[in-house]
């Protein structure tokens, strides 16, 4: 028997824990016309992570997921197909490429945007608690240029895609949905029915036309992120001065105050000039050292010639003992 009469084996439809939800992708441009029905396997569990959360019991693991995948054909996936539930949110493990992670604000909001506000919620009950209006609190930045979407460099990329073997917890909005969807995939599974897959943005030839495109930003682009750079770095300086100034003139809770180098300046002037004050610590050290050493060669030079003094005049006086013991005893003449 030819092996393309050979009957096709049937995949399996769990395997662990794990139920295997075979999906039809769908055909991309620049491919051969062989692979128009091509098939890819995702595996889906009710989430049980070690560290459960809020949303634990209304989610579900899957894991293999296409490497096409986003919120919304997942979303569409469910809702669709897999017995019209409506999805909270989709979390994924990590995108190619890696999106950018923007440094924040603490709180989540610029300097200043939170002053008003906080004013006028918390009014004189902040200044009361704690003896401060809240605002600087709002402001604490961490070291470093702040980035933001405005900010940041142009995407290179149009799309994400998912590294083989990627994992991604779907959030359903309440228990009785998650119900609902897990009950739909086994069904579909079981009784062989074909889901279709919609592809996303970031696979296909029309990926790197987007990609080849995307490289040369418009100037007008570039120069509004750097504007946008310029302007959050500015803002954040005069902040970081303005809380190194308070803290050195208002004592903390147990009365200390902070002690900081530089005064206003940022961190690293403050360590060129530590850098400049220990070098000409060093040259000062050399010199003081150079004269220490001259003073003594000069010792040990003295030294040395009062001891060469000394043994000369030790040999004379030992070699005139000598004549002085020869002329005693007479010349001695040797017998025959």
């Amino acid at each position: 028997m030819k092996s393309s009469d050979a009957p096709k084996r049937k995949p399996p439809t769990k395997v662990g824990t794990f139920t295997i939800l075979p999906l039809t992708l769908p055909t991309l441009s620049g491919l051969a016309s062989a692979q128009t029905e091509t098939h890819h396997y995702l595996y889906v569990q009710p989430h049980a992570p070690p560290h459960p959360t809020s949303s634990s019991a209304r989610s579900l693991f899957m894991t293999n997921i296409p490497p096409d995948a986003t919120e919304t054909n997942i979303r569409a996936l469910f809702n669709d197909q897999l017995g019209g539930v409506k999805v909270e949110g989709v979390e994924f493990e990590s995108a190619i490429p890696g999106l950018p992670v923007h440094k924040r604000w603490k709180g989540g909001v610029a300097p200043g945007a939170m002053a008003g506000i906080k004013r006028k919620r918390e009014g004189e009950e902040a200044k009361r608690s704690d003896g401060k209006d809240g605002r600087e609190d709002s402001e604490v930045v961490a070291e470093g240029v702040v980035e933001d979407e405005k900010s940041t460099l142009p995407r290179t990329w149009g799309g994400e895609v998912r590294a083989s073997g990627s994992t991604a917890v779907v959030v359903f909005v309440d228990r009785e949905s998650l119900s609902g969807a897990w009950k739909e995939v086994r069904r579909v599974v079981k009784q062989g029915v074909e889901v279709r897959w919609k592809a996303g943005e970031g696979v296909g030839v029309g990926r790197y036309k987007t990609h080849a495109t995307l490289q040369y930003p418009s100037p007008t682009h570039l120069t509004t992120t750097t504007a946008a750079y310029l302007a959050q770095f500015d803002t954040i300086q005069t902040l970081r001065n303005r809380m190194l100034a308070k803290s050195r003139s208002v004592a903390d809770e147990d009365g200390f105050i902070t002690v900081t180098r530089g005064g206003g300046r940022t961190a690293p002037a403050a360590r060129l000039e530590l850098v400049e004050q220990k070098r000409d610590e060093l040259e000062e050290r050399k010199k003081k050292n150079a004269v220490k050493d001259d003073f003594y060669r000069f010792q040990n030079r003295e030294k040395r010639k009062e001891e060469e003094s000394r043994l000369r005049r030790g040999f004379e006086k030992d070699r005139q003992r000598v004549l002085e013991m020869r002329e005693r005893r007479g010349r001695v003449v040797p017998e025959r």
